[in-house]
């Protein structure tokens, strides 16, 4: 039998350090060209992720319907929330790195723990993965929370539906309502985007802790503010392209997204000192 990983909170483990490495502002042009690759290569299995959200997603939109908070929050959750969707997809290009031909049983592995014909009980590095989704939806909803008092506090009328939004907000005439809008936004999810960018597939990869892979992720930032800025405007850009074209375009943007995170990971992090999760 082979010896069991480390435990996170070992305190030998705990001083194991990562080596963050600096790339070219354009990088994140090539995370995307192999997400690509990676897509062409697991073929529908990759594919599914991104039906499976456009699904979810137009769910969301029929359900909220003129409820414009409940909107608002549902695609403030898929921003925030989507690296931990994305998760089974770092395990796909994650085989494909060493190898591996994808399948869908990485996938119910990833999400079911599904090993030798059936589900088996999830061990901690799993309930990691799980409690760190948590907290992103937490910070999904206290932005929902803030966003909605300052709009309903500063707004000349009550803001219902998008189009209200945008008339009284987005293009008022008078007042900053917008700008302190915006500024406020960035100032809650720029520490969101830094604590994530490469903490899930870290978290998937290593015998890490939650706060190890965030302070990870945090040097990645220090060390590529400008590659990773463009990075985080490329995700915006092309989220919002996905809802642009009515969610279908998430078809093909989510496991876009999904396998160039992984590639970002691998290119940003030298995790070679630290120990593996334990593998099939």
């Amino acid at each position: 039998m082979p010896n069991p990983p480390p435990p996170a909170n070992n305190p030998a483990f705990s001083s194991v350090r990562v080596i963050v490495r600096i790339v070219d502002a354009g990088q994140p042009l090539h995370w995307l060209a192999r997400a690509w690759h990676d897509m062409t290569r697991c073929g529908w299995i990759s594919v599914m992720h991104g039906v499976a959200i456009a699904l979810a997603g137009a769910l969301m939109l029929w359900v909220a319907h003129d409820r414009f908070w409940f909107m608002a929050g549902a695609f403030s959750g898929f921003l925030l929330v989507g690296p931990v969707l994305a998760t089974s997809l770092y395990v796909l290009s994650r085989g494909l790195e060493r190898g591996e031909k994808a399948s869908l049983a990485m996938v119910l592995e990833t999400w079911l723990n599904w090993k030798n014909g059936r589900i088996q009980p999830w061990d901690e590095a799993q309930w990691r993965l799980v409690r760190f989704g948590v907290l992103l939806a937490l910070a999904g909803t206290a932005w929902v929370l803030i966003s909605a008092g300052l709009i309903t506090w500063l707004a000349p009328v009550p803001i219902t539906s998008p189009l209200v939004f945008i008339e009284h907000v987005v293009l008022a005439k008078e007042g900053w309502l917008f700008e302190i809008w915006l500024a406020l936004g960035g100032m809650l999810v720029a520490p969101i985007f830094a604590s994530t960018v490469i903490t899930i597939p870290l978290l998937l990869d290593r015998q890490v802790s939650i706060g190890q892979a965030i302070d990870a992720s945090w040097k990645v930032i220090f060390a590529n503010p400008v590659p990773l800025a463009f990075w985080g405007a490329l995700i915006m850009a092309l989220t919002f392209l996905g809802f642009a074209t009515a969610l279908t375009g998430l078809v093909l943007l989510v496991p876009l997204l999904g396998h160039a995170s992984w590639h970002a990971y691998r290119d940003l992090l030298d995790v070679s000192a630290l120990p593996e999760r334990e593998q099939r």
